[in-house]
């Protein structure tokens, strides 16, 4: 209990720490609660959208944050929280409009940052690259900092370069297209990868393959995530993605563990999370329920891709669990997963790190998609230029995710009568 129920800025301050505490819906109830009491409080506004934009309430967000600047006009937390929720609400242009107005990149290094993402997700890579390296102004920033002179992306000449993987494995397989794109530029390439690629990734295009988190050398270093903007990346210029190597051994255990085709069916792999520690994923996963009405489908064989906490969901399935086959306690790496990848005939997915590896293996693989969703999918159409095997599946505004598994139910059922003839 609040020792002054009339208190507007306890309740709004009980609504931030409830926000933040992942209580979202409870949040909205104390900032509204608070707004009975100070309606004119510019900040109890913004602190009402910021909670409806993390509740998916995108309108009603921006309508709040709205709010709060016709009440302080010049209120900078209120222009950058403004921002955030037209971002995710997808009215772009608007976005990049309240970050000028909030005095851009030259008042605070986060709207930098969230420039960048606007400009990416509109395709446009010029600038958004450019921005992009303002991540690590951010006290967010968890990336390794430099201690060896930044790379230019200009050639090598005999140079060595550290590379090093930044973000997650996701992000790790998508930008290794552009390895061999170093490699070529006369150098000799050091890469700092994650273990679960080491297989996967072992080829000429790296000439020493590094475990992430040990010591630097080299003559100059890069990101990973730097080298779109190094290399001029443009939509018309997406390098294909990187060759990857499944090692034989891997092609094999797959093999065994997957048994004979049973004929006139498709083997479907499916995933429903991503790690469940990044901070979107509550906003791109699913459970495994909504999968389950593939396996209504004639013809459709269901095998579970899953890693991590989620995979528990297929014990609660009770008897029903016989309908997937569970091949995540098999996967020890990412080569293992590539092996089944391969051996599969389509994934269907929300979107992780086993989209990436599905679309560099050139596999179909259905990604459903967030309404605003990673950068590299844009904003609309079924198609994304970095992956040409992939097919999108978009939320609409208002974040239901049925409409999303109606639409790839069907299309799931024209494929099987495609292949098999049902």
């Amino acid at each position: 209990m609040l020792a002054n129920p009339y208190d507007a800025g306890a309740w709004s301050t009980l609504g931030v720490l409830l926000r933040r505490s992942g209580k979202l819906n409870e949040a909205i109830v104390c900032h509204n609660r608070a707004l009975e009491y100070a309606p004119e409080n510019a900040s109890i506004w913004t602190n009402l959208g910021n909670a409806l934009t993390g509740a998916g309430r995108l309108m009603e967000a921006v309508a709040a944050q709205e709010e709060a600047l016709r009440r302080e006009p010049y209120n900078r937390t209120a222009m950058f929280n403004a921002v955030v929720s037209l971002r995710q609400a997808g009215r772009f242009a608007e976005a990049l409009a309240m970050i000028e107005r909030a005095g851009g990149p030259a008042a605070d290094p986060a709207l930098r940052w969230e420039r960048a993402l606007v400009r990416l997700q509109i395709g446009d890579y010029v600038h958004g690259f450019d921005d992009y390296a303002g991540r690590r102004s951010l006290p967010s920033y968890n990336g390794r900092r430099a201690t060896r002179p930044a790379w230019d992306g200009k050639a090598l000449d005999g140079r060595s370069v550290f590379l090093t993987a930044e973000q997650g494995l996701g992000d790790a397989l998508l930008m290794a297209r552009y390895l061999p794109l170093v490699k070529a530029l006369g150098g000799r390439v050091l890469y700092e990868g994650h273990e679960e690629f080491r297989r996967l990734l072992s080829g000429p295009e790296i000439d020493e393959y590094r475990n992430w988190g040990g010591p630097v050398d080299g003559d100059v270093e890069a990101s990973q995530m730097d080298l779109p903007g190094l290399l001029g990346t443009t939509l018309a210029s997406i390098p294909p993605p990187v060759r990857l190597r499944v090692p034989e051994e891997a092609r094999r255990k797959a093999t065994k563990i997957l048994g004979v085709r049973e004929p006139g069916t498709l083997r479907v792999g499916i995933v429903w999370s991503g790690r469940v520690t990044f901070a979107d994923n509550a906003r791109r996963a699913t459970s495994l329920a909504p999968f389950l009405r593939f396996a209504e489908i004639s013809g459709v064989r269901l095998y579970s891709l899953q890693k991590g906490p989620p995979e528990a969901e297929l014990a609660e399935l009770g008897p029903a669990q016989r309908l997937i086959v569970p091949l995540g306690p098999e996967l020890e790496d990412f080569a293992d997963t590539a092996a089944m990848v391969e051996q599969l005939d389509l994934v269907i997915m929300t979107d992780s790190s086993v989209a990436h590896l599905a679309g560099a293996l050139g596999k179909p693989v259905w990604n459903l998609l967030q309404y605003v969703p990673y950068w590299i999918y844009g904003f609309a159409g079924a198609w994304t230029p970095w992956y040409p095997s992939m097919r999108l599946f978009r939320q609409g505004m208002d974040l239901d995710w049925r409409p999303v598994f109606d639409a790839a139910a069907e299309a799931l059922r024209d494929e099987v009568r495609r292949r098999t003839g049902r």
